[in-house]
């Protein structure tokens, strides 16, 4: 099975404003990536990066539903501390910030394809990440033919 990891701004996109036709793209292939893992076609990893982010969202029922969702579906291995941290000071020398750097390490270590809605990070990842596929959920969607 495969492994993918969205980061907090992907499982977010469902929330935000759906009056622009990418958000509500981006919320149409989210959702379809959801459901396949719901269907067990993938398996959803998580990370305790995700479970920072998500507990500082001020909406309670996005912070709630995010959070039932990584605890019903979400997977996490245990990694090695010092192997991700290693990496995460590497991915702060590229200008990464804080949290990407470590939802990259995280996924690198999982082996898992990175999903992101953030255009800047996924241009970034493209100069900078070549152990594992970053990818926005409608390229993720076309390359796994989800219907």
């Amino acid at each position: 099975m495969k492994k993918i990891y969205l980061d907090v701004c992907s499982l977010c996109r469902p929330f935000d404003d759906q009056n622009f036709i990418r958000i509500r793209l981006e919320t149409d292939a989210v959702n379809l990536i959801l459901s396949k893992v719901k269907q067990n076609y993938y398996q959803l990893m998580k990370s305790k990066v995700h479970l920072i982010e998500i507990n500082s969202i001020s909406d309670d029922l996005e912070r709630i539903e995010l959070l039932e969702l990584l605890k019903n579906y979400g997977k996490s291995l245990k990694v090695e501390q010092k192997k991700v941290k290693l990496r995460i000071e590497e991915l702060l020398l590229y200008n990464f910030d804080l949290a990407d750097a470590s939802h990259i390490a995280f996924s690198e270590f999982y082996g898992s394809i990175f999903i992101s809605c953030d255009d800047k990070l996924l241009n970034k990842c493209q100069k900078y990440i070549n152990l594992i596929k970053c990818l926005n959920p409608l390229t993720f969607c076309e390359m796994e033919n989800l219907k």
